[in-house]
C-alpha cells in the first residue's frame, strides 16, 4: 500500500517551492483562460453533436452561446463580485456570499436569453436535431418570463453543472497560490529568525572573548609569576576555548564531544579564580560518538552560573550532564542571594538560547528555568542528531 502521508506531503512540498510570481506572468494567465475556455467549447460542441444529434453548424451555434454567459457568468463572479464581498465586515460578507449564488444564476438566464434574441434578428436557427427551434423558443419569451423564479429553479442544477469546473479550477488555483504564498512568507519569517539567532550568537561569542579573556589573562600571570606548573596547561585551554568559538561554532551543530570539551576547559579555567575547596561538582557522564548538537547552546547558563552564584554563604555550583539514549541531559543548579526582581537573569542569552531550541530542536527539547528559594535551577533535555 502507498504512503499517501508521504506523497501528500511530496505534492505540497512541490506547490510550496514554486515561484508563482514567475509562472502566473500576464501572458501565462491570458493563455490558461484561453485554453480553459477552449477545452470546455470542445467538450460542449462533441457534447451537442454526439448527445443531441446536431449538424455541426448548429453546434458551433450553441456552443457560443454556452461559452459566452459561463465566461460573463464566471469573470463577474471571480473578477467582479466575489474582491469586493471580501473586503468587508464578516456580516456584509455572509450577506453578500447569500446573494452571490441566486445573483449568478439570474445573470446566466438573462444572458442566454439576450444572445438568443441577437442570434433570432440574425436568422439563426437549430434547423435539426433534438434542439430543433430552440433559439425561437427562448427569443419568443418576454424577459420576466426568461428569467422567472421557476425557470431558475428549474435550471439551477444545469448550471451549477456547467459553471462547477471553472469555479472549482478557479477554486484550486487560488488555494494553490494561497499555500505557496504562505509557506513563502513562514520561509522567510524562519531565514530571518535564523539570522537574528546567529548575529546574536555571534554577538554572544564576541562578548566571551574579553569577558572571559581578563580573569583568565589575570590568572596566567599569577601563576607565571609563581613559575607554577599550571600555567601551562592553563595556556592549552584557554587556546582550545578560543579555538572553539572563532572557528569550530560557526556552524549549525557541532560534535557533542567538542561542545563538552568546550564546556569542561570553561569552568576548568573558571574554576581557577576561586579557592581549591570551593563547592562546584561538575560530572558528565555518556557515550557522545556519532551525535551532534547545537554550539554553545548552554553556555549561557553555565555562565550565569559562575556570574550569580558562588557568592552567598551556602556558595555551589552543581552541573551534571548526561548522555543517554541520543538524548542529552542538563540540568545546573547554583546558589543565588534573594534579590526583588530577578525577570533579568540571563537577559539576551537566555532568549537567544530559547529561540535557538525552538527553531534547531522544535518538539525535540524541553527547558525549565527554575527560581529556588536560595538558587537557580535550570534543566534541558535535548534528542540529539547523528
Amino acid at each position: 500500500m502507498p504512503n499517501t502521508t508521504s506523497t501528500s506531503g511530496y505534492f505540497l512540498d512541490k506547490i510550496a517551492s514554486m515561484n508563482f510570481d514567475r509562472f502566473f506572468t500576464r501572458r501565462n494567465r491570458i493563455l490558461l483562460h484561453v485554453f480553459m475556455w477552449l477545452g470546455f467549447s470542445i467538450l460542449l460542441f462533441l457534447s451537442y453533436v454526439i448527445g443531441y444529434k446536431l449538424v455541426y453548424f448548429d453546434a458551433v451555434l450553441l456552443t457560443i452561446r454556452m461559452a459566452l454567459v459561463n465566461m460573463i457568468v464566471f469573470y463577474m463572479l471571480f473578477y467582479l463580485l466575489l474582491p469586493k464581498i471580501f473586503s468587508g465586515s464578516k456580516t456584509r460578507i455572509i450577506i453578500l456570499l447569500l446573494l452571490v449564488f441566486p445573483v449568478s444564476i439570474f445573470v446566466w438566464m438573462a444572458s442566454t436569453y439576450f444572445i438568443s434574441l441577437i442570434y433570432y434578428a440574425l436568422g439563426l436557427e437549430i434547423t435539426f436535431g433534438e434542439l430543433k427551434g430552440v433559439i425561437k423558443m427562448s427569443a419568443n419569451q418576454t424577459f420576466l418570463e426568461a428569467v422567472s423564479p421557476k425557470r431558475m429553479l428549474s435550471q439551477t442544477i444545469i448550471i451549477i453543472s456547467l459553471l462547477s469546473p471553472f469555479c472549482f479550477a478557479k477554486i484550486l488555483v487560488e488555494i494553490t497560490k494561497l499555500y505557496n504564498t504562505k509557506f513563502q512568507i513562514e520561509r522567510e519569517k524562519t531565514a530571518l529568525e535564523i539570522q537574528n539567532i546567529q548575529i546574536e550568537k555571534d554577538f554572544l561569542k564576541a562578548q566571551l572573548n574579553p569577558h572571559f579573556l581578563f580573569n583568565t589573562l589575570n590568572n596566567l600571570y599569577g601563576l607565571t609569576v609563581r613559575k607554577d606548573h599550571l600555567a601551562p596547561e592553563l595556556i592549552l585551554n584557554l587556546s582550545d576555548i578560543m579555538s572553539y568559538t572563532l572557528y569550530e561554532s560557526n556552524t549549525e551543530i557541532v560534535r557533542l564531544e567538542k561542545e563538552l570539551d568546550f564546556i569542561k576547559n570553561y569552568i576548568a579555567l573558571e574554576k581557577m579564580r576561586y579557592a581549591d575547596d570551593t563547592n562546584i561538582h561538575v560530572t558528565i557522564d555518556g557515550q557522545t560518538a556519532g551525535l551532534f548538537v547545537a554550539p554553545l547552546l548552554t553556555f549561557t547558563f553555565i555562565e550565569n552560573a559562575f556570574k550569580y552564584g558562588l557568592k552567598s554563604k551556602n556558595a555551589f555550583i552543581k552541573l551534571d550532564i548526561k548522555i543517554e539514549n541520543n538524548t542529552f541531559w542538563f540540568s545546573l543548579e547554583n546558589d543565588s542571594e534573594e534579590r526583588e526582581n530577578d525577570s533579568d537573569f540571563g537577559g539576551i542569552g537566555v532568549e537567544n538560547a530559547r529561540k535557538r531550541l525552538e527553531l534547531l530542536y522544535p518538539d525535540q527539547y524541553k527547558l525549565e528555568i527554575e527560581r529556588l528559594q536560595n538558587s537557580f535551577k535550570v534543566d534541558l533535555k535535548i534528542v540529539l542528531r547523528k
